[in-house]
Parts: structure tokens; C-alpha cells; sequence
């Protein structure tokens, strides 16, 4: 009786779990359809499920706009605010996991909260502060923004990781001699790698998919694929096709990235699950 209980728990939970994953998965799915579709077919009520495919949506947004240019912004802003962060994020987090004070756990709880601010309430100064030191409409600017957007972030998760280490290892290389600087590069850094890739990783897919700085902060020099999207919405109303496609090309590489490393990212969160 126990064992037919496991079995029918197993498979609601199996059941479940792919009821999730598809009900996740089929906006993606969706859009990925309607960018195959002509844009007479992508409004139709009720929608086609299959229809005949054609590449015309991805021919106009190619010959519309330069699709390269807007992937190489968003890779270098991307990249280089990830960077960044985890160079500011892995000495913060060392210092409050191994040297904690009393204002350690207000520190992270203040740096949580601003996660939680409205990114418009703070639109006006940041943009002006932009203006004035001429970093409106550039790869620096925008990767700025996004590397203290994040920051919050990257600190708690790493944080968290690094209180996984046990302390006993960090102390066997300081009486080896180790110094603060050793013990953090040569001791702490190869234990957690994990979990700074998953970081790294999580960071990177935030940086990506950032739309409201991308379309407040640039205009064409800088502009990342979150533009690359917007620009194809018109005052003639929204063209789905056409949309999708954008869509679908602006997401691909993030999504493939994120296939391929979800082994990384998932052996990252569960650093330290099992002792």
C-alpha cells in the first residue's frame, strides 16, 4: 500500500511539473509561432494553429533594422555590468560573511529594499545625472545603471554562497600564512566558484532582459535589443508579426545561453544544499 502511495505521489508530481513547465513555456512557444505567421494570420480570431509558415516578418525586421547592432550593445552592456558587479559584489560579501559587525544584516536588508523601489521614482535624477556627465545614449551609462540595478542582488546571492564554506578551511590557510587577499582568491573563491557562476549567470539574463532603463536611457547609439523590440510598435498600431520575430531574435541567444548552462546555474543554487 506504502509503495503504490509513492508511486501515484510520483507521478502527480511528475504531471504536475510538466503542467507547469508547459503552461511557462507556452508564451515563448507562442511567439516563437507567430513570428511564422503572416500578420493577417498573427490577428486572427480565433488563432491558427497551423497555418503555412513564411520568413516574411523576420525578411522586414532584417531589412528594417540592424539586428547586429543592437546584439553587440546588449552583449558588451551585459557583460560588462555583470563584470563589474561581481568585482564590487565578491569583496562585499567576503567582508560580511567572515567579518560580520552588528549593521551586517541591516547593510544587506537596506541594499534588498532598493530592488524594491519603483525604478520610475528615480528615473527623473538618474537621467539627469546621466545628461550631465554625458552618459546619456552610451554603452557606459546604461551598463552603470544595470551593475547597481543588480548589485543588491549579486551581493545577497553570494553572500549566501560563501556562508555555505566552511570557516575551519579559510582558518587552515591563514596558519599557513595566508593573507586576507590570499584566502579570498586562493582559498574562497575556488570552493564557491559555483555559486559565483550562478551569479554570474543570473546576473547576466537580468542584464539582458532590462527594458525600462534600455528605453529611457538611449535612443540609437546604445540601444540594446529591449529597443530593438519597442521599435516596432508604431503609432499605425502593433504589427504581431513583425513583433515576434523581433522578439524571437532578441531572445534566442539569452535562451540558448541559459540552456546550455542551466546545469551550471542549477548546481550554483543548490551550493551547499547537502552536507
Amino acid at each position: 500500500m506504502a509503495i503504490r502511495r509513492s508511486r501515484a505521489q510520483g507521478v502527480f508530481v511528475t504531471v504536475v511539473a510538466w503542467a507547469v513547465a508547459l503552461w511557462i513555456f507556452f508564451p515563448i512557444f507562442w511567439m516563437v509561432l507567430t513570428g511564422f505567421k503572416s500578420e493577417v494570420e498573427a490577428v486572427s480570431t480565433p488563432p491558427h494553429l497551423f497555418f503555412m509558415p513564411t520568413l516574411a516578418s523576420y525578411h522586414e525586421v532584417f531589412q528594417r533594422a540592424n539586428y547586429w547592432h543592437f546584439t553587440i550593445n546588449t552583449v558588451v552592456i551585459s557583460v560588462a555590468a555583470t563584470g563589474v558587479a561581481l568585482g564590487l559584489s565578491i569583496p562585499a560579501a567576503y567582508a560580511m560573511a567572515f567579518m560580520p559587525s552588528r549593521r551586517t544584516r541591516g547593510t544587506l536588508l537596506w541594499m534588498l529594499s532598493t530592488r524594491m523601489l519603483p525604478p520610475v521614482g528615480v528615473l527623473v535624477p538618474i537621467y539627469l545625472i546621466a545628461r550631465n556627465t554625458h552618459l546619456l545614449d552610451t554603452l557606459t551609462g546604461l551598463a552603470i545603471v544595470d551593475m547597481l540595478t543588480n548589485l543588491p542582488i549579486t551581493v545577497w546571492m553570494l553572500f549566501t554562497f560563501f556562508r555555505e564554506v566552511p570557516v575551519p578551511i579559510l582558518e587552515a590557510g591563514r596558519m599557513d600564512g595566508a593573507t586576507r587577499w590570499q584566502e579570498m582568491t586562493m582559498v574562497l573563491l575556488p570552493l564557491a566558484l559555483p555559486g559565483i557562476a550562478s551569479t554570474a549567470l543570473l546576473s547576466l539574463i537580468l542584464c539582458w532582459n532590462e527594458a525600462f532603463w534600455s528605453l529611457n536611457l538611449t535612443s540609437s547609439n546604445a540601444a540594446p535589443l529591449a529597443a530593438f523590440i519597442a521599435s516596432f510598435s508604431s503609432p499605425e498600431g502593433l504589427f504581431f508579426g513583425k513583433l515576434s520575430a523581433a522578439s524571437t531574435l532578441a531572445v534566442a541567444p539569452i535562451l540558448v545561453f541559459g540552456w546550455v548552462s542551466q546545469k551550471q546555474l542549477v548546481r550554483g543554487l543548490t551550493f551547499g544544499a547537502v552536507k
